[in-house]
């Protein structure tokens, strides 16, 4: 998916960009930049989309996202009618930040692989979650000099940590030509699929929206998001699936066909194959985790 290159705004008297983000909902594009990106979800939910990868995000996550990894985090439906606000936390910076040399220092190599493991983009969980998100709250009131260094001990921080997961199974290789109207064509079928998941949503009618025929939106797709249109559609369907699983308010067959599918037997092959468990046991195993119940009824 061409992405948009977003070049960020840096004061003459800082290093790094850091910045909170309130808004009724999130409205950046789909965009691509330089930097690294540690991102915090104060408050929002919904769909994110970095690099091939589509899953959820809700309050309380923390990503570390790599230099030039195409993302865009879009929420739920209801922000765009309804809106409860969101809100997040982020710093974006260069690897030279601290100058040429310094992340070739001994004591830093843990660093040095972090950043380079952030090309996988990482999503950040357990205790380490928790001590990141306190350290970027209390940047808020630091001076630009105190920012840097708490900055240095978050990235030390991660760089010790075992509770970093990669969201991306290989390394996103990026393949920008700049172009806004590209760009603006893909999110225009991106907020389409979005919107329309729950229903039949024919390659035909996807690739008209582009003025193209089948076959060359189908190359035009994979060689810009890496997946096939057919594998994207599939994923944005799953992803949903989960959500609502997770709320547990309705059953598995209206969330599969609410979801889209055709059938109860391809919603349950698609979802082990992206998930690894069939939708009973994804939602038994997440209320065993949510309650701390040793066992969780059949729903």
């Amino acid at each position: 998916m061409k992405a948009r290159l977003h070049k960020l705004p840096l004061h003459n008297d800082v290093s790094f960009l850091y910045s909170q983000w309130e808004c009724p909902y999130f409205d950046k594009p789909w965009h691509f930049h330089e930097e690294y990106e540690l991102v915090l979800i104060d408050k929002s939910r919904g769909t994110k989309f970095i690099g091939d990868s589509v899953s959820l995000f809700e309050e309380g996550d923390l990503f570390l996202i790599g230099s030039n990894i195409p993302h865009l985090f879009r929420n739920d439906e209801t922000y765009y009618t309804d809106s409860p606000g969101a809100h997040s936390v982020f710093i974006h910076f260069t690897q030279d930040l601290f100058g040429d040399r310094f992340l070739s220092l001994p004591e830093l190599k843990g660093v040095h692989q972090l950043l380079d493991q952030s090309a996988f983009a990482l999503e950040v969980h357990g205790q380490t979650r928790k001590e990141v998100t306190e350290q970027l709250h209390q940047m808020q009131t630091q001076s630009p000099p105190k920012r840097l260094l708490s900055l240095l001990d978050i990235l030390l921080t991660l760089s010790e940590s075992r509770e970093l997961k990669p969201l991306l199974s290989t390394r996103f290789a990026p393949n920008h030509n700049i172009n806004t109207k590209d760009t603006l064509r893909i999110q225009k079928v991106l907020e389409y699929i979005m919107k329309n998941y729950m229903n039949d949503i024919y390659i035909s009618e996807v690739a008209a929206m582009l003025n193209m025929s089948e076959a060359a939106f189908s190359r035009y797709f994979k060689h810009h998001t890496q997946k096939t249109y057919t594998s994207y559609l599939t994923e944005v369907r799953i992803s949903n699936a989960c959500r609502l699983l997770m709320q547990g308010e309705e059953s598995i067959s209206e969330i599969g066909y609410g979801c889209g599918f055709e059938n109860l037997s391809n919603f349950y092959r698609h979802f082990k194959k992206v998930t690894g468990f069939v939708p009973k046991d994804y939602r038994r195993q997440f209320l065993k985790i949510a309650t701390g119940a040793a066992t969780a009824p059949d729903l």
